[in-house]
């Protein structure tokens, strides 16, 4: 019997006075595509250590996170199916670092400006507004409630 194996990612919610931190990724298609830093579980790596790192190389920031969001399941136009942890964070410096092939640029936008980009259907997937709203909500999980060994 093969099993099914969804995709595991982790995204990060970074806010500073009123601001988000969302990255331009280039998807090859007519125009970029806003997300927040995001990426998938590396083998052996565990959930929040992925996270500070796809923040840290996605955007060149590094972050402290502070509470779970929550676990977001998508399913993309392509039929695949992402589990996809996500955390808060508060802004700690910004290390200058190269980012990732594909990233644009990493950028510090209102909930406005991105929701602008939702409606011009320039956001990755739904789940980053859905993520922006459970945040702005006060959603929040302390760290312990995912147990890692």
């Amino acid at each position: 019997m093969n099993r099914w194996t969804p995709r595991v990612t982790v995204a990060v919610v970074v806010e500073r006075a009123g601001r988000y931190l969302m990255v331009e990724e280039d998807r090859g298609g007519p125009f970029s595509l806003f997300n927040q830093p995001a990426g998938h579980l590396e083998r052996g790596e565990r959930l929040i250590a992925a996270a500070e790192r796809e923040v840290r190389e996605e955007s060149a920031w590094q972050v402290a996170i502070t509470d779970y969001l929550g676990l977001y399941v998508h399913q993309a136009s392509d039929g695949l199916i992402f589990h996809s942890h996500a955390f808060l964070s508060l802004p700690l410096a910004h290390l200058g670092n190269a980012l990732d092939k594909g990233i644009i640029g990493a950028h510090w936008l209102t909930f406005d400006e991105i929701d602008d980009l939702d409606r011009s259907h320039q956001l990755r997937s739904p789940v980053v507004m859905q993520r922006l709203r459970d945040a702005r909500d006060g959603r929040r999980y302390p760290l312990d409630v995912i147990r890692e060994r």
